[in-house]
């Protein structure tokens, strides 16, 4: 998912050297069956010593997130902060566990898996329903998937479903009859899918919120802005208007007795001074966006861990003469790394994260200035002469404006290419990302699930988010050969992929991404870093005040 935050500051990063690097939740292991571990073993842990103004009410919440348009539509979003929205009202067969980020079974209660392991029958609880009482249905599942896969919605995440028999071509258009796609209702609570192949991980994606059932009374409802949706998580939304969303418990939810909230209010921050105003005075007890570290009163709440997440910059190459790739080879070559990267606290050679277990590639790090120049000419442009100019999108951050800068000068002066940066707002950079009248930009990705499809897949030819348009035979290959293997053979092909995207200068990773958030974890329980920073609302809860030594809680 992007990431629309502005990256933290060099001093966050000094400050909390010691807090970055952890990477056990970085795991991507296959589970088995029917084998769980319980969230409620891991909310445990001491009272917590009050420091701050006091919570009054014991069962509510408030968030604050940088504020911007969100969509309530799942099939629509794909944004960090609508992620974890959507982990309070949406809940597909599976979610995630919040230590672990482990997939539990959630609006499933049970799975066969077939002998070839291509078929999964998932059984859906009878207690499951959406907030009116409705039962959820396996054919919601079916109805909102295939909505999703459809060609006229354009979903940013249909290409996940491609590893389903029939969803791929369904999706592009080839075929237009949903019968042949392998989501089939086999009867009220019993969803089967046949994949194409077998896929340990498939739990894994099962958690994204694109997963999620979609009530009837909405399956054909474009704007879901003009009143509450009627999901099936453990809230619903009450009140919304651009500056708050404000959640209540959902009665009717089937594990509604584990659920200790019974009042959510995000508030949509204008700034980081705004938001940092509401965790000092006690009204906001986790800011998940921007926040001005200067102004914080108390900063026990400073929590930073090592994400599965990367800043990188892409080059297009859907059109001449940029789908030459030793023309983006030659691009990559010429910058200087050490220089581009300078100032951030873990800079990325590569475009994934290190993973436990996932092979060790060289990535981006080498100049050759000689041999960029000789690539150019190869490609029929010595010395620049002939390339249309080059033009290089980015937002008005002074990081942007300093990489955006040299990689302008350095192409300009060591190749001869002629460049022109062009600054687009931050409220729109996104937007226009999917146009066509530009050459490089940036994004800051986010897995999705623990696991290196999750990046790869965005870089598909026919995948809805591949803004950079990339093309590649070779690439196409490698992806379909690894939908055929298992475990580490299938990592190892994935990495030759990777490789591919880095050596043809497609992606020009920059650093990953600590995931920053201000919560004070001894009074907010459920609430764990993890590799997706993401936080499943069901899980939290407040936990008992113990005062301070010396100090007497007023009655």
């Amino acid at each position: 998912m992007d990431q629309c935050r502005e990256a933290p500051k060099k001093l966050v990063y000094c400050i909390l050297f010691c807090m970055i690097i952890f990477s056990g939740c970085m795991s991507a292991k296959s589970i088995s069956g029917q084998a769980e571990t319980d969230p409620s073993d891991f909310s445990g842990g001491p009272e917590f010593a009050e420091s701050r103004p006091r919570v009054q009410a014991r069962d509510q919440l408030t968030v604050t997130f940088s504020k911007g348009e969100v969509e309530l539509d799942f099939r629509k979003s794909y944004v960090a902060s609508e992620a974890q929205l959507f982990t309070a009202i949406y809940e597909g067969l599976f979610s995630y566990h919040p230590f672990t980020m482990e997939p539990i079974l959630a609006a499933a209660e049970k799975w066969e898996l077939s002998e070839d392991k291509k078929q999964w029958t998932f059984t859906i609880r009878q207690e499951a329903k959406f907030w009116n009482g409705d039962p959820v249905r396996a054919e919601d599942f079916r109805a909102a998937w295939l909505s999703i896969l459809s060609p006229q919605n354009n979903a940013p995440y249909s290409s996940l479903f491609d590893i389903i028999e029939g969803a791929r071509e369904y999706r592009t258009g080839m075929t237009h009859n949903d019968e042949n796609v392998g989501i089939i209702a086999s009867g009220v609570k019993t969803l089967v899918v046949k994949l194409n192949a077998p896929a340990s991980f498939f739990p894994y994606m099962l958690c994204h919120h694109s997963f999620s059932p979609i009530h009837p009374s909405m399956i054909n409802n474009k704007d879901w802005s003009v009143k509450p949706p009627l999901s099936n998580g453990p809230f619903y939304i009450t009140e919304m208007n651009e500056n708050k969303i404000v959640l209540a418990k959902t009665n009717a939810y089937w594990d509604a007795s584990a659920v200790s909230l019974n009042k959510i209010t995000l508030k949509y921050t204008e700034s980081g001074d705004e938001a940092t105003s509401l965790w000092n005075s006690g009204e906001a007890r986790w800011i998940s966006g921007e926040v001005n570290f200067d102004t914080l009163t108390d900063r026990s709440g400073i929590q930073v861990n090592a994400m599965f997440a990367t800043h990188y910059y892409f080059i297009r190459s859907g059109e001449k003469p940029w789908n030459d790739y030793r023309i983006r080879r030659a691009l990559v070559l010429a910058l200087p790394w050490e220089e581009i990267r300078a100032g951030h606290f873990l800079p990325a050679k590569t475009l994934i994260y290190p993973l436990p277990g996932y092979p060790k590639i060289e990535g981006l790090y080498d100049t050759d200035t000689e041999e960029a120049a000789d690539l150019l000419a190869q490609a029929g442009f010595p010395q620049g002469a002939g390339l249309p100019d080059l033009v290089i999108r980015i937002t008005p951050s002074p990081e942007a404006a300093r990489i955006g800068g040299l990689m302008a000068n350095v192409w300009k002066e060591k190749l001869g290419v002629s460049v022109r940066v062009e600054v687009v707002p931050h409220n729109r950079y996104f937007q226009m990302l999917k146009t066509d009248d530009y050459t490089v930009g940036f994004s800051t990705w986010i897995g999705d699930f623990a696991d290196p499809y999750t990046f790869l897949q965005m870089w598909r030819r026919d995948s809805n988010l591949n803004d950079a348009h990339h093309n590649d035979e070779d690439y196409e290959t490698l992806i379909e050969k690894s939908m055929l293997e298992e475990g580490q053979t299938r990592w190892a092909t994935l990495a030759d992929a990777e490789k591919l995207l880095l050596e043809r200068g497609s992606v020009l990773p920059i650093s990953y991404s600590p995931a920053i958030n201000i919560v004070d974890i001894s009074e907010l329980g459920g609430w764990f870093p993890n590799a997706l920073d993401i936080h499943p609302f069901k899980h939290l809860s407040f936990r008992a005040f113990r005062p301070l030594p010396g100090v007497v809680m007023a009655k």
